[in-house]
């Protein structure tokens, strides 16, 4: 797949983020893929805006493979915190399976990341 056919078809990830005391709160939807990786790091870590705590709410995360790990790994080096709130459950299973929630601290709900 060439860069123009990934223009000519719609994300299947979607993003929506906040600011809430600090703390970057960013909610996505749909499946982190080898093709969305490049939305999932510019929603984690936007480019010519304040590096910030965040917390990935991935309540809405249906599919989650190594290249998205790869990106949360990559982003909690380089922010004070990431914290991802409320993992489906086949997230959860990929994250534990590979490791990544011994790195990156998971919670049940965004209020519990972000009052962690």
């Amino acid at each position: 797949m060439t860069s123009n056919d990934r223009a000519d078809r719609p994300a299947r990830l979607s993003v929506v983020h906040r600011v809430v005391d600090g703390v970057r709160v960013v909610t996505l939807h749909g499946e982190i893929d080898y093709d969305e990786t490049d939305i999932l790091r510019q929603a984690l870590l936007p480019e010519g805006q304040p590096v910030l705590p965040v917390v990935a709410d991935m309540s809405g995360v249906t599919f989650l493979d190594s290249s998205g790990i790869n990106v949360l790994l990559r982003v909690s080096q380089q922010v004070s915190r990431l914290r991802i709130a409320a993992p489906t459950e086949s997230v959860r299973r990929v994250l534990a399976l590979v490791g990544a929630d011994t790195v990156i601290d998971c919670h049940p709900t965004v209020e519990d990341a972000l009052n962690a």
